[in-house]
């Protein structure tokens, strides 16, 4: 059996690496992928935690996340297709373009 502090360890790294990405690279795809490295981070601890106290609620509220993680991603990425049809190259610092 795998302890508790191995998947801490684990997501803290993947969440970091998700911060990471988000803060430093300008790409929306990449951000987008980063916040779902972050989300998956988050899923992977409320699993562990369910199975260590053995209760299902931690499994539930991973699913919940990942359906909001699937609408987080479709709302992205339409926002990014429409950036990019307007615009060759797409950065973030776009976005401010879609206000009116």
């Amino acid at each position: 059996m795998v302890p508790i502090s191995a998947y801490v360890a684990l997501a803290s790294v993947l969440f970091i690496l998700g911060g990471a990405g988000v803060l430093l690279r300008r790409s929306p795809l990449v951000t987008l992928m980063s916040i779902e490295l972050m989300w998956n981070s988050a899923n992977l601890l409320l699993v562990a935690f369910s199975r260590q106290f053995g209760s299902h609620d931690g499994q539930v509220f991973a699913f919940l996340v990942m359906v909001v993680a699937a609408a987080e991603v479709a709302i992205g990425l339409a926002l990014v297709v429409l950036v990019f049809r307007r615009r060759e190259r797409v950065d973030l610092d776009d976005v401010h373009t879609l206000s009116g």
